[in-house]
């Protein structure tokens, strides 16, 4: 893809993503589109194994934008990163298309293993503010992460991942919108377990109080009984 094509594409991809964007020209602005720049260059001279001139362009790319792109990962097309500031992508970290980072996002790894140590995702993919995904993990398509969630496992296609750990609370298994960047409305498994106790304490409370009226309702009838005996 030549220069010009691919700077077009990078600002088409803000316009759409991000809702605060009044003109193209505030696109040469944005830290997303600075820093992938920064790191398609890094990217090319990595692969040329000029790994010195390589890291000079990244790390000249993070005091610009507070993103910190290995130039050793692969990243697909429709690639977005909003606001961005304090984002972390590793050496092996392999990224599809379509994919949307928000503020404080880490792909990163474990510990010092070799080889791949960063995670691997899919397309169509949203991962919320501060997330962190850690590790040598592999993600399907179309699927979401909440904010602060931390994921350490593998997470099928169509899912909904929160929590910390992150657990899977949703699979749909269908395409996720990329205008669908919603980090709020995803669900809550420990409210819904929350919600689950307080319907089973209510029924459990419900029938205390039928017993109860119910041991009442015998009590009167035995006094009843026992009165007519007496007359």
């Amino acid at each position: 893809m030549g220069f010009i094509k691919r700077i077009k594409e990078e600002i088409e991809i803000i316009r759409q993503r991000d809702p605060a964007i009044h003109s193209s020209m505030e696109v040469f602005l944005y830290p997303s589109f600075k820093v992938m720049l920064h790191y398609r260059l890094a990217h090319k001279l990595y692969m040329n194994r000029h790994y010195f001139l390589a890291r000079w362009v990244s790390q000249r790319g993070v005091r610009k934008t507070g993103i910190e792109i290995h130039p050793g990962a692969q990243i697909g097309k429709g690639f977005f990163i909003d606001h961005g500031n304090g984002v972390i992508i590793g050496e092996t970290t392999i990224i599809g298309d379509n994919v949307t980072l928000y503020q404080g996002v880490t792909l990163g790894g474990t510990g010092k293993e070799q080889g791949k140590r960063h995670p691997t995702l899919g397309n169509n993919i949203m991962i919320g503010a501060g997330a962190k995904v850690l590790g040598s993990c592999t993600f399907g398509d179309n699927f979401k992460i909440g904010a602060v969630s931390v994921v350490l496992c593998d997470v099928p296609s169509g899912a909904s991942v929160v929590g910390v750990p992150g657990r899977v609370v949703k699979r749909n298994h269908q395409a996720l919108p990329q205008e669908d960047l919603d980090q709020v409305h995803l669900p809550d498994p420990i409210m819904e377990d929350i919600s689950g106790l307080h319907h089973a304490n209510a029924e459990l409370t419900n029938r205390i109080l039928d017993l109860e009226r119910s041991l009442k309702e015998m009590k009167r009838q035995e006094e009843k009984d026992r009165t007519r005996a007496d007359s």
